[in-house]
C-alpha cells in the first residue's frame, strides 16, 4: 500500500531527480531556438507541487497529499510540457479521490485516469511525445494490476514501459530520429516516475543535487518589497480549503467577508478544493471563517511589516511579477498580455492592456502568475494575449480558475498580440470579439531574429550554436552572421506585394538604436514607396529583432 507519507516524500524526490537533471533534458530539445526548455518548465512545475505536499502532516492521507500537489502543479504550471505534466496529476489526483492508501488497482486506475486528462487537453495529440510515454505506462500498470500484481510492483512495471516507450520515441518521430535524441517531455516523466519510485521502494528521498544551486527553481515571491512602509493590513494568509460536502457554507460568502475585513482578496473554487489568499489584521477571524467550509490545509501566515523591515534590499534579485492585488468588475472589458522587455510593457499598457505579465520565450509565465493578472483586472470579461505557443497552454488553465469570463487567443508572438488590440471593437460581444481579434492576428506575417543556442539541422540545414537566425512565422528559413541582413532577408520573405503596407520593425534588449536604424534604411530603399516602415524601441530579451509585416 502506498499512504500519504509515502507519496508525499514521492512527489519530493521526483522533484529533486528531474531538478538534478533538468539540464540534461534541456540539451534534448531539438529546435534550435532558445526557449524556456523542457526540463526547466517541468522541473519549475513539479516544484511547486514539492512546496505544497512539505506542508503536509505525514498522516494526511493519499487523497489530501494528491490533491495538493494536482493543485499546485495547476497554478505552477510553465510551458506545454509543465501544463501536460500538471494534467496527468490531475487525473492521477482525480482517480484518488477520498482514499486514505493506495493498492495496486487504485494506482494503475489513477496513471490511466492521468492519460485520458492529458490526453483530452491536448487538441491534436503527438505521438513520439510525452503523452505516447504516460500511455504506455498505464497500460501496463492495468495489465499488472489485473495480474494481481502488488502496487509496488506495478509502479516498477510502469516505469519499465514509461522507458521502453521513451527509447521509441525516435521511432515514431523523424525529427528525433534525426538529431540522435529522445523525447525530452518524455525524457523528463521518466525522470520523475524514477524520482518516486525510489521512494515507494523503501528508499531515501533523492537528494536536490545540484538544483539546490544552479536549477532556476522559482522562489518565494518576496511581495514584502513591492509593498509601501505604511501596510494597512500586516497578515498576509493563505491555505486550501478541502470542502465538506454537508457544509452550507458557500465560497461566495467567505469572499465577501474577507473583503469586509481585509484586502487582496483571492477565493479560488477548484471543485473538491478551495484556495484562498488574503491580507488581513484579523487571521485567527480568517481561519475560523474558513473552517465553515471545510478542513483547512496547507495553511500559511506571514506578518508582512516584518517582512518589509527584514527585506533584503541588495542587488541580484530575480526578476518577479508584480504583486497584483484582485479587484472588482468596474467596465466589461479588460486585456492581460504576456510581454518582455520595457518598451514591450509601455507599447501594451498604451494600446489598453490593463496587466502585462512578464515573460515570453525563455521565461514562461506560470498558470498562477497570468491568474494574478486577471483577477487584477477591473473587467467582467478579459482576453489574455500569450503572444508565444508555448504558453498558451498555460494560459487556458486560468478559464475555469477565474472569478470573471477569460477568453484566451491564440497568438503566437507579439506582433499577432498587437494586431489583436488594435481590432477590439467594445461595442461587440466576447465571442465575437474573440474572433474577430484573432482572424486580424493570423494576417500579421511575423518575422523573428535570434541566435541559434545549440547545433541543429533544420530542414537538412546544418545550424551551428551561436549563428543568426530569421524565423518566417516560426519557421527558420534564414541563416546568416549578423543581426541586420537576417532581418533584412526575413522582411523580403514577409512582404506580400500589392498586399503588404506596413512594416514594424521592433528591437531588443542587444540591438542598438544605430543597428535598429540601418536595418530601417534598408527597408526603407527597398519598400519605401510601398509601405510606411517604423522602428520600436522594445527593450526585449532574446530577439534581435522583432518585424510585423501587414
Amino acid at each position: 500500500m502506498i499512504n500519504g507519507k509515502l507519496l508525499k516524500n514521492a512527489f519530493v524526490s521526483a522533484a529533486n531527480n528531474i531538478s538534478n537533471e533538468r539540464k540534461a533534458v534541456d540539451a534534448l530539445n531539438v529546435f534550435p531556438v532558445p526557449d524556456g526548455d523542457t526540463g526547466t518548465n517541468m522541473s519549475m512545475t513539479i516544484q511547486a507541487a514539492a512546496r505544497e505536499v512539505l506542508r503536509l502532516p505525514d498522516d494526511a492521507p493519499v487523497s489530501t497529499v494528491a490533491d495538493t500537489a494536482s493543485s499546485a502543479l495547476l497554478r505552477g504550471a510553465r510551458g506545454n510540457s509543465g501544463v501536460i505534466l500538471s494534467l496527468i496529476f490531475r487525473g492521477f489526483s482525480k482517480s484518488l479521490k477520498g482514499k486514505e492508501v493506495a493498492d495496486s488497482n487504485d494506482i494503475a486506475n489513477a496513471l490511466e485516469s492521468g492519460k485520458d486528462s492529458a490526453y483530452k487537453a491536448v487538441m491534436k495529440p503527438t505521438e513520439g511525445t510525452i503523452l505516447t510515454v504516460v500511455r504506455k505506462a498505464a497500460e501496463r500498470a492495468g495489465i499488472s494490476a489485473n495480474d494481481g500484481d502488488d502496487v509496488l510492483t506495478v509502479w516498477d512495471k510502469a516505469l519499465e514501459e514509461a522507458k521502453i516507450a521513451l527509447a521509441d520515441t525516435p521511432n515514431i518521430l523523424p525529427v528525433l530520429k534525426k538529431a540522435g535524441v529522445v523525447d525530452a517531455g518524455g525524457q523528463g516523466l521518466v525522470l520523475i516516475f524514477e524520482g518516486m519510485a525510489q521512494v515507494f521502494k523503501g528508499g531515501e528521498i533523492i537528494s536536490s543535487g545540484e538544483a539546490a544551486t544552479a536549477a532556476p527553481v522559482e522562489q518565494p515571491k518576496k511581495a514584502a518589497k513591492k509593498i509601501d512602509a505604511d501596510i494597512e493590513f500586516a497578515y498576509c494568509t493563505e491555505f486550501l480549503i478541502e470542502k465538506d460536502e454537508k457544509s452550507t457554507e458557500t465560497p461566495i460568502k467567505l469572499r465577501a467577508y474577507l473583503e469586509s475585513i481585509g484586502d487582496c482578496v483571492v477565493v479560488v473554487d477548484d471543485e473538491t478544493i478551495v484556495k484562498v489568499h488574503v491580507h488581513s489584521n484579523q487571521p485567527g477571524n480568517v481561519l475560523t471563517a474558513a473552517l465553515k467550509l471545510g478542513q483547512l490545509i496547507n495553511i500559511k501566515i506571514e506578518n508582512m511589516r516584518e517582512q518589509h523591515e527584514n527585506a533584503d534590499w541588495g542587488v541580484g534579485d530575480e526578476v518577479e511579477q508584480e504583486e497584483l492585488k484582485p479587484v472588482e468588475p468596474t467596465k466589461p472589458y479588460g486585456f492581460v498580455a504576456v510581454a518582455a522587455g520595457d518598451g514591450l510593457c509601455q507599447l501594451m499598457q498604451e494600446l489598453g492592456v490593463d496587466n502585462v505579465v512578464k515573460g515570453g520565450q525563455t521565461m514562461n509565465p506560470s498558470t498562477d502568475d497570468i491568474l494574478s493578472a486577471v483577477q487584477a483586472t477591473p473587467a467582467e470579461h478579459v482576453f489574455v494575449l500569450p503572444n508565444n505557443k508555448n504558453i498558451i497552454m498555460a494560459a487556458e488553465q486560468v478559464v475555469p480558475l477565474a472569478d470573471r469570463g477569460v477568453s484566451v487567443l491564440h497568438t503566437k508572438t507579439i506582433p499577432q498580440g498587437i494586431t489583436a488590440v488594435l481590432n477590439f471593437d467594445e461595442s461587440d460581444t466576447p465571442d465575437n470579439n474573440h474572433m474577430n481579434m484573432m482572424k486580424a492576428a493570423e494576417r500579421v506575417g511575423t518575422g523573428l531574429v535570434t541566435f541559434a543556442a545549440r547545433d541543429s539541422i533544420v530542414n537538412d540545414k546544418e545550424i551551428k550554436k551561436g549563428q543568426i537566425m530569421g524565423m518566417e512565422n516560426g519557421k527558420i528559413s534564414v541563416i546568416e552572421e549578423d543581426s541586420i541582413t537576417a532581418a533584412y532577408k526575413v522582411t523580403k520573405k514577409l512582404f506580400k506585394k500589392g498586399d503588404s503596407t506596413l512594416i514594424t520593425v521592433i528591437y531588443g534588449e542587444d540591438t542598438t538604436e544605430e543597428e535598429a536604424n540601418v536595418l530601417a534604411s534598408k527597408l526603407e530603399e527597398k519598400f519605401g514607396k510601398e509601405a510606411e516602415i517604423s522602428v520600436i524601441n522594445g527593450g526585449q530579451p532574446v530577439y534581435y529583432y522583432m518585424i510585423s509585416v501587414e
